[in-house]
């Protein structure tokens, strides 16, 4: 079983627990020393108690860990960013009424404000998409964003 993969199994119930949600672990090696950054995300968001709790957790884990052997590693818990791609529906429903691209497999796209996210589909307030007929999905980065609330 790969590094990465043994790490994911420690720490995911840990993370769990924790209320958050483990999204992915990376291995990288040049040379003697790892870097292991470990992605955490929640329904809601996170702040950065959580994040501090979270690595606490993960590295007293691993430092106890046969696996990881003598040699030394840096570890990052982290967040994921807002580049990253919306792949699964808590994805979508943490991120309700932010601006979005949906890149269709047939090659249409969809730019609209999340209105509501099921299980199966997203609906946006331009169109409704099934998340079997997405290829790819970004968050729309809005440095002008005017708040709802504000605006009345």
């Amino acid at each position: 079983m790969a590094l990465k993969d043994q790490i994911f199994e420690l720490v995911e119930p840990l993370v769990s627990q924790a209320g958050l949600v483990l999204e992915e672990v990376q291995v990288q090696t040049p040379g003697k020393h790892r870097f292991v950054t470990v992605i955490v995300d929640s329904e809601t968001g996170l702040n950065l108690d959580q994040v501090t709790d979270a690595s606490r957790l993960v590295g007293e884990a691993m430092d106890s860990a046969s696996f990881m052997g003598e040699a030394p590693y840096t570890l990052e818990v982290t967040s994921p960013g807002v580049d990253r791609p919306l792949t699964a529906p808590r994805h979508w429903r943490k991120n309700v009424d932010r601006l979005v691209k949906i890149i269709k497999l047939d090659g249409e796209t969809c730019k609209g404000r999340i209105a509501n996210a099921t299980e199966e589909e997203v609906t946006l307030d331009c169109c409704t998409v099934a998340y079997s007929d997405i290829k790819r999905a970004i968050i729309e980065i809005e440095f002008n964003k005017v708040n709802k609330k504000e605006s009345k």
